[in-house]
């Protein structure tokens, strides 16, 4: 079983030996390992079972070392990067070869961010090489935001924990590509898409599913709980009865027992239930529970990136991949 703890040095010892292991971000928490070296990142496609065609993003503490692994970064990609860096934005751009083909899954960009997260940022400093590290759970499960949750699934194939306590943002970060200098979102997630247009302008929005994704996370099943879950239409009402649970935004629906559900803000604060849809949703998947219905969120700021999540939730998931 995984140890857990605060060690940066013991993290930083296993990532050089070529171990994978969890490390806390104001997202989630990810699976890490050394985006430079094929054997450790190949690590992490098996101990996630996650199918080879779907990247994974790298992950540094400046700008200065991103510039390493690119070959270009747009205009509006740098406006991006200066006014929410570090934080819960990846952008994706064109990659230079030191960077492996495994990581990208073949595709000619990748992926980067720099986490928002003093444990991790310290612990990036440290090292000679940047962080693949794609969420800490079995492929198409639900996210982990605490070092628990990585411990609960992963904890038998990972050495180390680093634990930074729970997730401050609570879902993956946002992902905006450029095609011809224009951004396009691929991922909605924890950086609003109001506060980017706010930087760069208007951005087209392409999180359409699909079996070959130019991003991570574009998916169609992915973020589910092993329960079935229903999403409800807005201002519909789930179905009654002792085996259902429910998955509410502000309070509690009638007719489904107290303890079958799980209330994201009693004060509507869409910052609070991001920070709480993966926790809620993992305590209702232990539930005695046939059913899980879920309310949409409104779709504004972070509301638009849960109720993404929640679609894909409610998406059956696919039956096998290249590593089951």
């Amino acid at each position: 079983m995984a140890q857990i703890g605060t060690d940066k040095g013991k993290a930083k010892e296993f990532l050089e030996s070529g171990n994978v292991v969890g490390i806390p971000t104001e997202t989630v928490y990810g699976l890490a390992g050394n985006a430079l070296d094929t054997n450790a990142i190949l690590r992490i496609f098996q101990v996630k079972n996650r199918p080879s065609f779907d990247p994974l993003i790298v992950h540094t503490d400046s700008i200065d070392k991103v510039s390493q692994f690119i070959t270009d970064i747009p205009e509006p990609a740098r406006k991006l990067a200066e006014a929410f860096w570090p934080g819960p934005l990846t952008l994706l751009l064109p990659k230079q070869s030191l960077i492996p083909d495994l990581v990208t899954s073949g595709l000619p960009s990748v992926a980067v961010r720099i986490p928002n997260h003093p444990l991790t940022l310290d612990l990036l400093r440290s090292l000679d090489f940047p962080l693949a590290a794609p969420s800490a759970n079995p492929f198409g499960y639900i996210s982990p935001t605490t070092a628990q949750h990585v411990a609960d699934q992963l904890g038998d194939q990972v050495p180390y924990i680093l634990d930074g306590g729970p997730a401050g943002v609570g879902i993956e970060s946002t992902i905006v590509g450029f095609e011809n200098n224009l951004p396009t979102v691929f991922r909605l997630g924890g950086m609003a898409l109001e506060q980017i247009e706010a930087v760069i302008g208007s951005v087209s929005v392409r999180t359409h599913s699909t079996s070959n994704p130019q991003a991570p996370g574009m998916l169609s099943s992915h973020y589910a709980p092993r329960k079935p879950l229903m999403l409800l239409s807005p201002g519909e009402s789930p179905q009654p009865g002792e085996r259902i649970g429910a998955l509410a935004f502000r309070e509690p629906f009638g007719g489904i027992p107290i303890s079958n559900q799980r209330v994201l803000s009693p004060t509507g604060d869409l910052n609070e239930a991001a920070k709480n849809l993966f926790a809620c949703l993992r305590e209702l998947d232990t539930l005695s529970v046939d059913l899980i219905y879920a309310e949409p969120l409104p779709n504004t700021g972070l509301g638009s990136a849960m109720n993404d999540r929640l679609r894909r939730a409610s998406v059956p998931a696919p039956t096998a991949s290249p590593f089951r």
